[in-house]
C-alpha cells in the first residue's frame, strides 16, 4: 500500500517529500485554482515533478476524442518519465484510455470513478490506476468500502494491472477504511495526512518523558 499527496501547493508537497512517506502526487483543477491561481500549469507541474520526482497526475480539461489526446500527449512530452495523465471515466474516456496505454504507453489515472463496474471497464481498458472517490461514494447514500473490496478481489482474480487509488478523502477515517477495503493507493489532502501523524496521547506522552529528563538534569547541577 502507498501514500499519494493531493495536492499542488509547493510548500507541502516539500514538507511531506522530506518524509519519505509520500510515493506519489495527485492534481486536479480545482485543487490547483485554489492552491495556485493564475499558474502557469506547464511550470507548475515540472516545478513538483523536479522536487518530488514521483508520479505526477495531471488532469484533461478538454471534451472530444481528438482533444482530449492532444492534451494529453503535449502534457506526457513534459516529462515522460513522471507525467501520469488523468483521464475521466465516460464512454469516451475508455476510448482515450486505450490509446494512451496500448498505443502511446503513456500511464493513465482514471478519475471520478463511482462504482465497481466503472472501476472495472477502466482497468480492462489498460489503466494504469482507478481512481474511486471515496466521499463522493458516500454523498449518494452508499458505503465505497464494498466498492473498493469488490474492485480490489476482481483485479486480482483476472489478474488485471490496475491499482486502486482512493480518492476524495475528507476525513481520517476514510483513509483506514480505504486501506482495510484494500486499496493500493489512498491519496490523502495535507490537512488530512498532518492528522495521520497525530495523537493527543503521544503528545502527552513525549511530553511527560521530556519533562522527567530535564528536571533530572537540572537536579544534576
Amino acid at each position: 500500500m502507498a501514500i499519494f499527496l493531493d495536492s499542488s501547493d509547493l510548500d507541502q508537497i516539500r514538507q511531506f517529500m522530506a518524509t519519505g512517506i509520500v510515493s506519489g502526487i495527485t492534481t486536479n483543477p480545482l485543487i490547483i485554482s485554489k492552491e495556485n491561481p493564475g499558474v502557469d500549469l506547464k511550470t507548475h507541474i515540472l516545478e513538483i515533478i523536479s522536487m518530488a520526482k514521483v508520479p505526477v497526475s495531471v488532469e484533461l480539461t478538454t471534451e472530444t476524442e481528438t482533444e482530449m489526446l492532444a492534451e494529453a500527449r503535449e502534457y506526457a512530452k513534459w516529462q515522460p518519465k513522471h507525467v501520469v495523465i488523468k483521464v475521466p471515466m465516460t464512454e469516451l474516456g475508455l476510448r482515450v484510455i486505450n490509446v494512451l496505454e496500448r498505443h502511446d504507453k503513456t500511464p493513465v489515472n482514471v478519475t471520478c470513478i463511482m462504482s465497481f463496474n466503472q472501476a472495472y471497464l477502466a482497468a480492462l481498458a489498460g489503466a494504469t490506476y482507478v481512481s474511486i472517490f471515496s466521499g463522493r461514494v458516500r454523498d449518494m447514500g452508499y458505503d465505497p468500502a464494498p466498492v473498493i473490496e469488490q474492485t480490489r478481489a476482481v483485479l486480482e482474480r483476472e489478474r488485471l494491472e490496475a491499482q486502486i487509488i482512493v480518492g476524495s478523502i475528507r476525513h481520517l477515517a476514510d483513509v483506514n477504511e480505504a486501506l482495510r477495503a484494500g486499496a493500493h493507493i489512498v491519496t490523502v489532502p495535507p490537512a488530512i495526512l498532518k492528522k495521520m501523524c497525530l495523537n493527543p496521547r503521544t503528545t502527552e506522552t513525549i511530553r511527560e518523558f521530556n519533562d522527567a529528563w530535564h528536571k533530572d538534569r537540572s537536579k544534576r547541577k
